[in-house]
């Protein structure tokens, strides 16, 4: 292919986040100290890897825990986000169950906070780009399915992706 064909190729960003619930059915979210909103345990997708390695990697290093990365959930494509140049394509996973009493270790230079909540408490924590991955992702761990979320252009996309 010429460096023509590329240049015209679309670049995206790739993300990979963890669905991890509680013996109640909570959902573990992390308060990122460089966003407004709480988020999932995840991040960027290095160079080298795949979408699963990241999240497994990312779990490890926001909360100090070594978790399997089970099946895809969402697909989650968020286009417009405010100092993102590209869209964001993030992977959500289901990475099991936890007991609520597990030890948490933050990773200190990104995370202040992070705990279990319902549904509907999150809703308050998270942008509402990310509660609609939420939404989806309990649909699909539910159902069994797997989801795709297109994106969104209402211009609720909030200020990450």
């Amino acid at each position: 292919m010429s460096d023509d064909f590329w240049a015209q190729v679309h670049r995206v960003v790739t993300g990979a986040t963890a669905y991890i619930t509680d013996e109640r059915g909570r959902v573990l979210l992390v308060d990122p100290n460089y966003r407004e909103h709480w988020s999932f345990p995840g991040g960027m997708v290095d160079a080298g890897e795949h979408p699963a390695q990241a999240c497994a990697r990312e779990i490890t290093e926001e909360v100090g825990l070594s978790l399997e990365v089970g099946r895809l959930l969402t697909v989650h494509w968020v286009d417009g986000a405010p100092r993102v140049p590209y869209p964001v394509v993030t992977f959500m996973f289901d990475c099991g169950e936890i007991r609520s009493d597990t030890p948490i270790t933050l990773q200190a230079e990104e995370l202040d906070d992070y705990g279990f909540f319902t549904v509907e408490e999150a809703e308050r924590l998270l942008a509402p780009f990310t509660y609609e991955r939420l939404l989806a992702s309990a649909a699909a761990l539910s159902s069994g399915g797997l989801t795709y979320l297109p994106p969104r252009h209402d211009g609720l996309v909030g200020q990450e992706g």
